[in-house]
């Protein structure tokens, strides 16, 4: 058997030369002040949450209730509407992360935010934040309305303020995320000079803070089955209170939206049946099928337990059919 002779020190020297530019480097995500310009876009339109996006939608809440949302102008009114809403919100989704940054590297799920992982650097999520929080009230100003630029500002306002100490105040977390959701209902009727219904914008709110509320219980219970809290408040709330205020807000939404039915669903002649009283029932099952997944504390983005639940789903279909036929006098 022959032995291989040990390299002298020169050809050890070369062999881990060698050695070293065949091992690519590591990657260090925490280095956030260089990140790869390839990367950059896409981080960017990462942080803005396009999976949030589809509660833009409800912008659409308040043409469609009065019956005026398949005109050529409302069609275009309402697209510019929601398209300067996401931009509002993804320069709140841009300026939290970057003012979160160092916080997030920490956690186990946040550090893969583009921020945090160092794919967009926290000045450049700072600028880009504050561009589209400056921009998007100004066009909407020019474009469709100073009301609707004044919703915009208020929201940008309300939203940066929970970001920086809202979120950590018992209950008022909980009205400013309501809120929110209210906002995107009432501005396409801003944007049509559409009257809101008192009893639209109690339905409205009290189901927003149903869902809100919900969503809430739901991490409360599935962090005491785990270590580790998604949100530092959720401590201090219990999940009794969180149960009653999701119970409280469905009821009080059930009922403005029967008054609401009941008030404003006078049956035309040209009507087949009273389709908008008749809406009451498919509304009531809506809600107590999502208080099903609210009860067991599976209730999470509302979004998410509308498409995973087929019968939610087909309620949801039903009631808006009704509805769609009571408003086109059917």
């Amino acid at each position: 058997m022959t032995e291989t002779a040990p390299m002298t020190g020169g050809a050890a020297t070369r062999e881990a030369a060698l050695l070293e530019q065949r091992t690519p480097p590591r990657h260090t995500p925490q280095l956030a002040g260089r990140a790869p310009l390839g990367r950059l876009p896409g981080g960017l339109l990462r942080t803005a949450r396009p999976r949030q996006w589809v509660k833009n939608v409800l912008v659409i809440a308040a043409p469609a209730a009065a019956g005026q949302l398949f005109s050529r102008h409302a069609l275009t009114q309402l697209t510019l509407v929601f398209l300067l809403f996401t931009a509002c919100a993804a320069a709140v989704y841009l300026i939290n992360d970057a003012r979160d940054a160092d916080a997030d590297r920490a956690h186990p799920v946040k550090r893969h935010r583009p921020v945090a992982a160092g794919h967009v650097p926290v000045p450049v999520a700072y600028a880009v934040g504050a561009v589209l929080g400056v921009l998007a009230p100004a066009a909407a100003a020019w474009l469709v309305s100073p009301a609707v630029a004044a919703l915009l500002t208020a929201y940008l306002g309300m939203q940066l303020a929970y970001c920086v100490s809202l979120k950590h105040v018992l209950v008022v977390d909980l009205v400013v995320v309501t809120t929110g959701f209210l906002m995107r209902a009432m501005v396409g009727g801003l944007a049509l000079g559409i009257p809101l219904s008192r009893w639209f914008l109690i339905t409205t709110g009290f189901g927003a803070l149903f869902m809100v509320s919900a969503k809430r219980y739901s991490e409360a219970v599935q962090m005491a089955e785990k270590a580790g809290a998604t949100r530092a408040l959720l401590t201090e709330y219990t999940t009794g209170y969180l149960r009653f205020v999701w119970q409280l807000a469905a009821g009080v939404a059930v009922l403005g939206y029967c008054l609401w039915a009941l008030e404003e669903g006078g049956v035309p002649h040209t009507s087949v049946l009273p389709w908008r009283q008749l809406s009451v029932v498919a509304f009531i099952l809506a809600i107590l099928r999502y208080a099903v997944f609210a009860d067991r504390g599976t209730a999470g983005e509302p979004e998410d337990v509308v498409l995973r639940d087929r019968a939610l789903a087909l309620i949801g279909l039903v009631w808006l059919g009704m509805y769609g036929a009571a408003v086109a006098n059917w």
